[in-house]
């Protein structure tokens, strides 16, 4: 009976362990305020998906806790991981969105990247992307070919982003005639420009965006979509030629992949190291829920903003698999972009 007794209680007590834990987790979330950190200006696709992202999961973290957005850009997203990073908190109360490129930051310029990637605490990614070079309908290059040759100015917002790194790379790779201007907020800042005549257009911005953002450029053919970037073609861009097709050997088609490695884990979010696991459990499995959300999928839709996640552990597969890049491949395209 005594046996008997013991391996009932600890039954009960295995039980209650995840109860416990659940609760324990509510608690400290009930009344708190759980702030997603962008490091994209305002306006930006980045930002329109933490926003979100913000209205709805709050309902499926335990305790139900406010969620709120704030901007920090800057140098690519790493102002704010760097902050995050080394300074916290690290409670569960602070989320980062960064741009997708911040895994390889550490890899292609590791002298502004404080922070170790595989070290930081992926929940998840809203979509994986395909990204788009477009320009203003005026602009002298209207087709692939005439990249190579006719040159065409393009708005970015910083090294780091794909808006300036793949024009970068396509310059050594390919030898295309991009002329990169930084200094923009956001891609809304761009169109701007666009519209003003100050750049042709944008070398890489998620198809994603321009459709949410641009709708009615592409209705009226405003723009035009001369290539797309991805490991793979996206269904709605059949006849836009894949910039993968332009690799003449391994070694540039593995620089390529390196590149857009980060389309995968398309809007990745983050949580700093060193976080309570049960919270990071609880917030990993609210993102999960969060993308079935039926709430969240309509106004996703009406916004036309693409959802197709990744959870936060495959998220952090593929970071990890990021990191162990051969150096050779590493070298050739920190080369390419370091290219003026």
């Amino acid at each position: 009976m005594r046996k008997t007794g013991i391996v009932l209680a600890s039954v009960a007590c295995s039980l209650a362990a995840p109860a416990l834990a659940q609760q324990s987790v509510a608690d400290f979330y009930k009344g708190n305020t759980v702030r997603i950190v962008v490091g994209v200006a305002v306006g930006s696709g980045y930002d329109l998906n933490a926003r979100l992202l913000a209205r709805h999961i709050g309902a499926h973290i335990p305790g139900n806790p406010n969620v709120v957005v704030q901007n920090q850009p800057g140098a690519g997203s790493m102002t704010m991981t760097n902050q995050l990073y080394a300074n916290g908190p690290f409670d569960g109360t602070i989320i980062g969105a960064p741009f997708n490129g911040l895994p390889t930051a550490p890899l292609l310029t590791p002298e502004g990247a404080r922070f170790d990637p595989t070290k930081l605490i992926w929940i998840g990614s809203t979509n994986k992307e395909t990204q788009v070079t477009y320009l203003w309908h005026t602009a002298p290059a209207q087709k692939l070919g005439d990249l190579s040759s006719k040159e065409t100015v393009v708005g970015a917002q910083a090294p780091g982003s794909t808006q300036y790194d793949y024009a970068v790379l396509a310059n050594a790779l390919f030898g295309f005639k991009f002329k990169v201007v930084t200094g923009y907020e956001s891609t809304p800042k761009i169109h701007l420009a666009m519209e003003r005549g100050e750049v042709h257009g944008i070398a890489a911005t998620n198809w994603s965006t321009l459709k949410a953002i641009g709708s009615d450029w592409l209705r009226d053919k405003k723009v035009n979509v001369i290539v797309q970037w991805g490991l793979s073609p996206h269904p709605e861009l059949a006849g836009v030629p894949s910039i993968l097709d332009q690799a003449k050997s391994p070694a540039e088609r593995q620089a390529l992949e390196l590149s857009l490695a980060r389309l995968e884990y398309g809007r990745p979010f983050f949580l700093p190291p060193n976080m309570p696991q049960e919270r990071v459990e609880a917030l990993r499995r609210a993102f999960d829920a969060t993308m079935k959300d039926p709430a969240y999928l309509a106004e996703a839709a009406k916004a036309k903003i693409e959802v197709d996640p990744l959870t936060g552990e495959q998220v952090a597969v593929l970071v990890e698999r990021v990191s162990r890049t051969p150096d050779d491949t590493v070298m050739l395209v920190r080369k390419a972009l370091a290219t003026k």
